[in-house]
């Protein structure tokens, strides 16, 4: 998949600027497709080239102008066949810290410590945010209440994704953690 779907994707949402989008990439989709605000301005260059997104400039004052994306029939008509077409291939998991982790056993276990504590931090405050992003969607609702009166369900699924997904990051550095301190200790 290329950033593309990832970008028409977002844009489902409404007209954004490109600074909005990196935003709320950040957000919602980071956690299963990064991309830099570089990526992105120049995926939004191409898709309007493409005629899969509609492009304005919005006058400002005291700020330089700003283009607004938004999606038109042709893009529209381009995500929904590629929401209908099979992945690809499955998921894979690329992460540096599994590999350093891998090759552990002849390094210094402080060292390694450090890495799963500073990982276990970092998916704390991932965690934190999308519980946070959640109880605004909810905003005093229930998930159910929600699900079945809002205009769109796959925002609130993918970050449900991300939950589960920084939930299982905390539950193995714990895991990790513990295995790690044993180690130390009956050295």
């Amino acid at each position: 998949m290329s950033l593309k779907y990832a970008v028409l994707a977002a844009l489902l949402e409404g007209e954004a600027s490109g600074y909005e989008l990196s935003k709320s990439f950040d957000v919602s989709l980071a956690n299963f497709w990064p991309a830099t605000p570089q990526q992105l301005y120049r995926e939004l260059e191409r898709l309007a080239q493409d005629g899969l997104v509609r492009a304005r400039t919005v006058q400002q004052e005291r700020r330089p102008n700003k283009r607004m994306f938004t999606l038109t029939e042709a893009g529209r008509a381009e995500l929904g066949a590629f929401a209908a077409e099979p992945p690809k291939r499955p998921t894979a998991v690329r992460d540096e810290l599994l590999i350093k982790i891998q090759a552990m056993d002849g390094a210094d276990p402080e060292v390694t410590r450090a890495l799963i504590e500073e990982r276990r931090v970092w998916a704390r405050g991932k965690l934190d945010r999308y519980r946070r992003l959640r109880d605004r969607l909810l905003d005093g609702r229930t998930e159910e209440e929600y699900l079945r009166t809002c205009d769109r369900v796959g925002p609130y699924l993918t970050l449900m994704a991300g939950i589960g997904f920084e939930e299982e990051n905390l539950r193995w550095c714990e895991r990790a953690l513990a295995v790690v301190r044993r180690r130390v200790a009956g050295s």
